[in-house]
């Protein structure tokens, strides 16, 4: 949501009214409808894919209630499916999932002042696509102090959404063989790459998305999904080094200022 969009709703709004917790959920539910309409296909292939690996109705209903994390969820159920050991699973799961560490780093800023009764269901909740709104929703200027309520509205809807997905997928599956065969997987991939590019402000966010997405290409072919670990480390590492490469060229350029004054 951006500027233009809160000046729009604020126009002849009471700022009672306007800045209302009721008014900040819907205000999240609205924001984050665009990636829920993405996510659809993704949770209907993730219900069937789970089915057709070998876990029950059941085990693939609770992985999506209890663990709410579509990529790990993905990836897990793959590697159910392909025999891997549970200390496979729990590791790449771990790392394809460290990212929410990062959102909750940049989230924590605005939300310290929250009791743990707010904190602890909104970090479980918290999705990439709830991120992305979430995010931009604490960098608007407004005067509003029930933001959270927006974090609520986009995160409840993502999780219902996900939730309906799943079971849509898991009577699919049943019925219907071959789920990757659908064509469906498009939609992830297109919605990633909307939420990614207007994140690359900066040279380590673009050295690491570049570094870990080329490096996630030539791994694709190692084992039990190895290559993706490998491609988010690279990336880590790619970005932390282009910062470090930043901060000393800046200073480095303070340090010959003065000299040549």
């Amino acid at each position: 949501m951006s500027n233009s969009d809160i000046q729009g709703l604020t126009a002849g709004a009471k700022p009672d009214v306007l800045y209302s917790r009721r008014a900040e959920f819907w205000r999240g539910v609205r924001a984050t409808f665009p990636l829920v309409v993405g996510a659809i296909p993704f949770g209907i292939i993730f219900g069937a894919l789970a089915v057709n690996s070998g876990l029950s109705a059941g085990a693939a209903a609770a992985m999506s209630a209890f663990v709410f994390a579509g990529s790990s969820q993905f990836i897990a159920a793959g590697l159910v499916g392909s025999g891997a050991g549970v200390l496979i699973i729990v590791l790449t799961t771990f790392v394809v999932n460290v990212r929410h560490s990062l959102y909750s780093v940049t989230l924590a800023p605005h939300m310290k002042h929250l009791p743990q009764r707010w904190l602890a269901p909104l970090g479980f909740w918290l999705t990439d696509e709830s991120f992305l709104v979430v995010a931009e929703r604490y960098r608007q200027p407004d005067a509003s102090p029930h933001k959270q309520w927006f974090f609520l509205g986009s995160a409840l809807f993502m999780y219902t959404n996900w939730q309906l997905c799943t079971w849509v997928g898991i009577f699919a599956g049943q019925t219907l063989p071959n789920p990757a065969g659908w064509g469906l997987d498009f939609a992830l991939i297109v919605t990633f790459i909307g939420m990614v590019a207007p994140g690359l402000r900066s040279r380590p966010v673009t050295a690491s998305v570049l570094i870990a997405g080329v490096s996630a290409i030539l791994l694709a072919r190692l084992p039990n999904q190895l290559g993706l670990i490998v491609a988010a480390l690279l990336g880590v590492a790619a970005g932390m080094l282009a910062e470090r490469a930043g901060n000393a060229s800046h200073k480095t350029g303070q340090a010959i200022a003065p000299k040549q004054r």
